[in-house]
């Protein structure tokens, strides 16, 4: 017997949801005005395609840039928040602003331009970013730093600008996370920085860790690191797992990738019309999980068309059902 389970934890987190909420509202109320979006405010193509089908228009940062005038018109910032350049621009073009910056992301974007002005007045320090390079929220992070802050995607990604001389290991360093990156890979390349400025100090890690001369931050979101957790479970408990996120989504790669980590049989597609049969074994117990940018409705419909793909396979008779997993 096939049988098919949906993940309850996977799904929009509660910022992707409060900015769509926005955006909903807006367009909904009859305001004549159009809804501009910087940006997809969300990283899967079944969901944009949803909303503008109801008039919100997405612009990238070229558009943006190479708009001469505004006036009445309405500008949603994501929920990825953007750099202080970016409010700048749009006031100078007559934007009235709906910002639906994550509250999570802001309090990041607050905690970094604190420490950034606290080292600006002292002329010594650093501060070290790990995300993803290009990465919409990381960039409007760069932006509290006046684009000094160093960012990193990886232990090796470090380690070569160490050897570069863009990061220094003799002068106070604060170190911060893209509020959706792997809780366990930034535990490992913050304690690998540890190891390395205590050798370069000649100190013992137990040693220097007393000498204040590096500051770790905890700014990953917390729905986010529970949800790896949890994840990790859903995909041990299912013969194969069948992840949904669009190919753009930063947190889909990472969670994708901590799936396929421990089930070899996990595919990832951004619509159920990806899916082929040929994956499938007729006594599997499938599991459908998603990113932070994959909507619900689009699990539910993965889960029934695998279903559907399924059922009427001759040498399969036995019967199918779809059910909601735990995920805990």
């Amino acid at each position: 017997m096939i049988t098919v389970d949906i993940d309850k934890n996977s799904g929009f987190c509660a910022g992707v949801i409060r900015a769509i909420g926005k955006a909903e509202e807006f367009l909904d109320s009859g305001d004549s005005r159009r809804l501009y979006s910087l940006g997809a405010i969300v990283h899967n193509d079944s969901e944009l395609e949803r909303l503008s089908g109801k008039g919100l228009v997405t612009i990238d940062k070229e558009d943006f840039d190479e708009m001469v005038s505004a006036e009445g018109e309405v500008l949603l910032i994501r929920a990825h928040g953007e750099p202080p350049q970016t409010y700048e621009r749009a006031a100078s073009l007559g934007f009235q602003v709906i910002d639906c910056t994550c509250p999570v992301v802001l309090k990041l974007q607050q905690r970094i331009k604190e420490s950034y002005l606290k080292q600006k007045e002292t002329g010594l320090g650093q501060i070290l970013i790990f995300g993803k390079i290009g990465h919409a929220e990381v960039l409007g992070l760069i932006g509290q730093t006046e684009g000094t802050a160093v960012v990193v995607e990886d232990i090796a990604m470090m380690e070569d600008a160490i050897a570069e001389g863009r990061i220094m290991l003799d002068v106070p360093t604060e170190v911060f996370s893209q509020t959706t990156k792997s809780p366990a890979e930034y535990r490992s390349l913050c304690a690998r920085l540890e190891e390395q400025m205590a050798r370069h100090n000649e100190l013992s890690v137990e040693r220097f860790k007393g000498r204040g001369l590096l500051s770790v931050h905890d700014t990953i979101c917390s729905q986010v690191a529970t949800r790896h957790e949890r994840l990790s479970k859903f995909a041990l408990e299912h013969d194969m797992i069948i992840f949904v996120a669009g190919k753009a989504s930063s947190n889909g790669k990472v969670l994708c990738d901590l799936c396929k980590s421990l089930n070899i049989r996990t595919y990832h597609i951004d619509s159920p019309c990806e899916i082929k049969r040929e994956w499938f074994r007729a006594d599997d117990k499938v599991g459908v999980c998603g990113a932070t940018s994959t909507p619900k409705w689009l699990l539910e419909e993965t889960a029934s068309h695998v279903l559907e793909l399924n059922r009427f396979v001759p040498e399969w008779e036995e019967t199918f059902k779809v059910g909601n997993g735990t995920g805990c």
